[in-house]
């Protein structure tokens, strides 16, 4: 069995080789061994030949593999996870553990945060008194990832033995045997698969398991990724007091989401979207980025997440790093020289003025950046100059699905196909950010019209009509008084 797959993955290697050796046979059986090892031209010809092959091998082989999205799924609950705000405020008052102060502050949080009035919630969450056990986190989680593999097999019609790479993502839930274990086990993968589990790195951790998958399968070809982004609900609720780790409860929902990546050749003709880009920015080494979002115990031995004050600077800041490194490669010409322009000015002549930020609307067609709450959007708008058109799709996601972690730009692209707006040749932006604290980008070229009547199992379908909400009922929700 490991022969067979040792031949498939190098089945282009072995091909060449064997053409390479006939060619040089035939060539060799034109002239007399004599002749070789007399006539300088001949011997000077078969080496000349051998070298120009080698060369040509090398640059064929050393090309670094194209990387396509088949296709991706979105998991979305039944309506038996369906919560309101008025069900938060129930539970949370039914659970004893908030004083009334900060009862107030959740309520006070929830209209500001731009969440809307329907997202999802695990239904051991809904009972009372709500089940946060180890059992029921491990089936919220199998639930979630189950359901986004199963949509996603359907619509890519690929075996679950044709996957070779199978990287999945969860920040704060990792039971043993792993999350990629259960999925081993539920879909009976094959013995020799590589399987990767990411833990503790936060809401940018899917774009970090797409770039993962992409090196995998840039040294494994002619494979296929599995990449598996989800967050867990039960095991994260924080049931203490601390103010700064309450915002966490408010804001995260359940959801997940599964991504097919190829490496196969044959795959570009039907994969809607090629892989151009992945970065990683990490600013952990400054004290302030690391401990922004942090996970600790409070003052009565609670564990939680809190997020301090310093969370927008140093978001700001990271972005302004990330951009850096993102901007020539994605920018046209004319931007690059606006940046340089302003830099020179800055640094070498001094003058006091604000540093440029680049025109992304130029270099991307659509914008999915993490939905991290109100705030975050708020800011990201600010910073990068985008109008309500281009955030609909993070500010709706938002609304609708809440925040549900390293899966939320996943939903967000799901949004721009719903609505039809991914085009051939569009250019797709999806940026998150995590603790630690990084920002992570992934840029997709699309390579075909999106057809929104034609999707399968999109979490929008049904409802897409209804969206984008009006702008000022939406801002009038996420005031507060």
């Amino acid at each position: 069995m490991l022969k067979h797959f040792y031949v498939i993955s190098n089945m282009m290697n072995i091909l060449f080789m064997s053409l390479l050796v006939v060619i040089s046979t035939s060539c060799v059986s034109c002239f007399y061994i004599s002749d070789v090892y007399c006539n300088p031209q001949a011997s000077t010809l078969i080496k000349s030949f051998c070298l120009a092959t080698s060369l040509v091998y090398y640059i064929f082989m050393s090309r670094p593999n194209k990387i396509y999205l088949v296709d991706f799924s979105c998991y979305k609950p039944g309506e038996n996870c369906l919560c309101t705000k008025e069900m938060l405020m129930e539970r949370a008052k039914l659970f004893g553990f908030l004083s009334e102060e900060n009862f107030i502050l959740i309520n006070k949080i929830l209209d500001r945060s731009g969440v809307g009035p329907k997202t999802y919630v695990p239904e051991a969450l809904l009972q009372i008194p709500p089940k946060l056990t180890l059992d029921e986190a491990r089936n919220e989680s199998n639930l979630v990832l189950f359901g986004a593999v199963d949509e996603l097999l359907e619509k890519t019609c690929v075996e679950a033995k044709d996957i070779g790479i199978l990287v999945v993502n969860c920040c704060l839930f990792n039971p043993t045997p792993s999350l990629s274990d259960a999925i081993v086990n539920h879909y009976k993968l094959r013995g020799n698969i590589l399987i990767y589990n990411l833990s503790g790195m936060g809401c940018s951790a899917g774009v970090i398991a797409v770039d993962f998958a992409k090196q995998l399968l840039q040294a494994h070809p002619n494979s296929y990724a599995l990449v598996l982004s989800t967050e867990n609900e039960i095991s994260s609720i924080y049931k203490g007091n601390n103010p700064s780790m309450l915002l966490t409860n408010c804001l995260f929902r359940m959801g997940g989401s599964a991504a097919l990546l190829s490496s196969h050749p044959s795959d570009g003709h039907r994969s809607k979207y090629q892989l151009m880009h992945s970065l990683r920015t990490h600013v952990g080494a400054d004290d302030n980025s690391y401990k922004c979002v942090f996970q600790e115990e409070d003052e009565k031995d609670i564990i939680g997440v809190s997020l301090s004050k310093d969370l927008m600077n140093v978001a700001r800041d990271a972005l302004r790093v990330h951009i850096t490194t993102l901007g020539p490669l994605v920018l046209p010409i004319s931007e690059k020289l606006k940046y340089v322009k302003n830099l020179i000015e800055r640094k070498v002549l001094k003058r006091k003025i604000e540093a440029y930020m680049p025109n992304f609307k130029l270099a991307f067609d659509q914008f999915c950046i993490h939905t991290g709450g109100r705030a975050v959007l708020d800011r990201m708008q600010k910073s990068l100059e985008l109008d309500d058109f281009l955030m609909e799709p993070s500010r709706m996601t938002l609304y609708r699905y809440g925040n549900t972690s390293s899966s939320s730009i996943w939903y967000e692209l799901s949004y721009c196909e719903a609505k039809g707006r991914v085009k051939k040749g569009h250019k797709i932006w999806q940026m998150a950010f995590g603790s630690g604290f990084k920002v992570n980008t992934a840029v997709w070229l699309a390579l075909k019209n999106c057809d929104p009547t034609s999707l399968k199992n999109n979490p929008w379908r049904d409802e897409i009509d209804d969206f984008p909400v009006p702008m000022h009922c939406y801002r009038s929700m996420t005031k507060s008084a």
